[in-house]
């Protein structure tokens, strides 16, 4: 039997020793867990969309969007909220249940939230559930933002606590936990992983599922990114992940975390439909689809839809459009025994006419 029991005392050791099964004890175990909470043939559809790009004060290493960087990228103000609602209405026509928002801030400014509050506010009216990664937030923005309706709160950890400092220096690892205590606290649900491929070691990718894991309550979506190389960044350089690596984080994260969605994330433009099917199968059970993930390259819709079909996938049908199909049936329902009662009244009424 593989245990299903959601723990929060993971032990380093522990996890390392997961990372070292061989691949097809791993996987097994990790998809056992995946169908005993999941249905293992549906993936929920995520659209990502930067509402404010480049010139962020921090020093990510991996990040085209830091104004440390010469990328080439044009930086853009803050959208237009129509403009964000057109992106959104596509998305959802697209098959998106989930759309999320991306400013590349260190933290969202006073005079931006009631701006935010009334974006969140107006996708949240379309149906589609609603998320956020803007920095940094203290304990009133992230109550501000729940009270507008935000669904998520994304902040990522990236990597080991061990690591992190070789990574980024502008903000510790603890003003990272700060904020997803406050996005907790504030009754918002929690988007948080990493990324891999950054010239960690296999101990690090544990250490980063070991925060994750043992927070008070598991993120409800783990994204887990693969490196995009960027050239002008200083990891533009960086040595290649073996692909087998990431599948075993993709399977380790879905044994320890049973209960929360994993997210394939940001890499997937370069990953093969056989490595992508893999990390399915291994318990990956979310991505976002687009063009575009922020900045970076992502495979467009349609050849998501395709990968999908020929792996007999599906996607999750999120509670809106739950609502929606059970208001369709509901009405068809309503209709067709209008239509039976007016056939059974037409034959009475003819039958006494004879």
């Amino acid at each position: 039997m593989v245990d299903t029991q959601v723990r929060h005392d993971w032990q380093r050791q522990e996890i390392e020793a997961l990372f070292a099964l061989p691949m097809n004890d791993l996987l097994f175990q990790a998809h056992t867990i995946h169908r005993q909470h999941f249905n293992p043939n549906e993936v929920q559809v995520s659209r990502l969309l930067s509402i404010k790009t480049g010139a962020c004060p921090e020093d990510c290493k991996y990040c085209p969007q830091s104004a440390r960087y010469d990328t080439g990228l044009e930086k853009e103000r803050l959208l237009e909220i129509e403009k964000v609602l057109t992106e959104a209405r596509s998305a959802k026509a697209a098959g998106a249940t989930r759309f999320c928002m991306g400013a590349a801030w260190r933290n969202p400014k006073a005079r931006d939230m009631p701006y935010l509050t009334d974006m969140v506010k107006e996708v949240k009216a379309l149906g589609m559930e609603t998320c956020m990664t803007l920095g940094m937030l203290d304990q009133q923005q992230a109550n501000e933002l729940a009270a507008a309706g935000l669904d998520y709160y994304n902040h990522n950890l990236d990597t080991s606590p061990e690591f992190y400092g070789d990574i980024i220096t502008t903000r510790t690892y603890a003003d990272r936990l700060n904020t997803l205590d406050h996005v907790r606290a504030a009754g918002m649900k929690v988007c948080s992983g990493g990324i891999v491929g950054m010239g960690e070691t296999a101990t690090d990718r544990a250490g980063l599922l070991q925060q994750l894991a043992n927070m008070p309550k598991h993120p409800d979506s783990v994204p887990i990114n693969m490196l995009v190389k960027v050239a002008g960044t200083p990891l533009a350089e960086q040595e290649d992940l073996d692909p087998l690596e990431f599948v075993r984080t993709i399977a380790v994260a879905r044994i320890i975390m049973p209960l929360s969605r994993v997210r394939l994330s940001a890499g997937r433009e370069n990953m093969t439909d056989e490595l992508q099917a893999m990390c399915f199968f291994a318990g990956a059970n979310s991505i976002f689809y687009g063009c575009k993930l922020l900045t970076t390259a992502n495979p467009k819709e349609n050849t998501d839809m395709a990968l999908f079909q020929r792996l007999g996938l599906n996607p999750e049908q999120g509670q809106a459009a739950v609502l929606e199909q059970e208001g369709d049936a509901l009405k068809q329902a309503v209709q067709h025994q209008q239509a039976k009662q007016a056939k059974a009244a037409g034959a009475f009424y003819d039958a006494g006419a004879l």
